[in-house]
């Protein structure tokens, strides 16, 4: 049976479209990132084999070499899609690097006369694109979702599946047996089809946990500093105290409030005193190490749980932040305020609501001594 090429690839086109419609309806529901890459991807797919219908007529001097490009720019946007589901943003010039040199390779080796202009630079391309976004969606954590399985087989199945099309063209080129009868158009049309009803599956359980994911996240933290929220940090550090607990390890609470803030939105508005208060919570994102956990506790104070934080530690940590801060422009007008700290430490306690308590005593103590220190509190909290 000799399957037509032009039937196939316009209906590859077809339910690309029909698919990138379904799709968009859903990122406009959900604003989901990675919806917002497969549609796109998938608009690109269409674009890329619509070109190809030119194939054989005098347009296909430009049209072989922009449905190359389209079709790589699309598996490199599947990629970004991936990259989304780890909260990581792609370069525009990552993005556009696969598409622009495969439309030069395809340009300068004769196109008008040449259907495979390019091929080799397309099929490599379009292998390494896939193959990343398999990549990514492996590097998901197992508990973040179970519907990227499906979706990182199929890339890397049509990652591996190009890689072996881009060797067969390079050892017996397109009119080789192997490659006209396993790895022809027409095959690639259709399997394309086949994996994209597998995927579809499984996007929209993507799309809505990223949206769900999304809202928990914005639900757990201060919508001004990016910082965990009260409520949120003493859940998190409660379990984390737990945990400690149960390690036999000690920790550490700080509590920071910026000295004279009251004074700042008087002076110069609350549009000072929120900058303020973001320079200090982007202070201690730089300051604090991956494992501790740092809260906006209410107005401009500031608590956070170091895991194994000893007290030398937990003001070594208090200093660092004070530097940052000190290295942080503020806008023109007036100078940021100073920070107080007071730290308690686990030694003879794990319960949260006791060393928040003996911490706020040494906050208050701070404060009497002139403001701008770190006060320890005193064993037996």
């Amino acid at each position: 049976m000799v399957l037509d090429v032009s039937s196939l690839k316009l209906t590859l086109g077809i339910v690309a479209l029909t698919l990138s419609a379904l799709f968009y309806g859903s990122y406009r529901r959900t604003g989901s990132p990675y919806s917002g890459w497969w549609c796109l991807a998938l608009g690109l797919l269409m674009a890329g084999n619509v070109a190809y219908l030119l194939t054989g007529t005098s347009q296909q001097v430009w049209a072989d070499p922009l449905g190359n490009a389209l079709l790589v720019a699309g598996a490199f946007s599947v990629w970004a899609g991936s990259r989304s589901l780890r909260l990581l943003s792609t370069s525009r010039w990552l993005l556009l690097a696969g598409p622009v040199v495969t439309a030069v390779a395809s340009a300068i080796e004769n196109p008008a006369s040449n259907v495979w202009s390019g091929g080799l630079v397309y099929l490599a391309l379009m292998a390494v694109g896939l193959a990343l976004a398999a990549r990514e969606l492996a590097l998901l954590k197992p508990t973040e979702s179970q519907a990227r399985y499906p979706l990182a087989v199929s890339a890397g199945i049509l990652a591996v599946y190009y890689f072996a099309r881009g060797c067969v063209y390079m050892v017996e080129g397109p009119d080789g047996p192997e490659f006209t009868t396993y790895f022809s158009s027409a095959f690639t049309s259709m399997l394309t089809i086949v994996m994209l009803v597998i995927v579809s599956f499984s996007m929209t359980a993507l799309s809505n946990e990223q949206l769900i994911n999304g809202l928990n996240d914005r639900a757990s933290r201060d919508g001004l500093t990016g910082l965990l929220n009260r409520t949120t940090f003493e859940e998190q550090a409660e379990l984390e105290l737990r945990r400690l607990q149960a390690a036999g390890s000690v920790s550490a609470v700080i509590l920071a409030d910026l000295d004279n803030f009251k004074a700042v939105n008087d002076a110069h508005g609350h549009a000072a005193g929120d900058a303020a208060i973001q320079a200090f919570a982007a202070a201690c994102r730089a300051s604090i190490r991956h494992m501790d956990l740092a809260g906006r506790y209410g107005g401009e104070e500031f608590i956070f749980l170091l895991p194994g934080a000893s007290e030398e530690s937990a003001e070594m940590i208090a200093e660092t932040i004070n530097l940052h801060l000190a290295s942080t422009r503020p806008p023109e007008g007036f100078r940021f305020p100073t920070v107080s700290y007071g730290i308690a430490t686990s030694t003879n306690t794990a319960d949260l609501t006791a060393m928040i308590a003996a911490a706020d005593s040494a906050l208050y103590e701070a404060k009497n001594l002139g403001r701008n220190r770190i006060v320890t509190a005193r064993t037996g909290t």
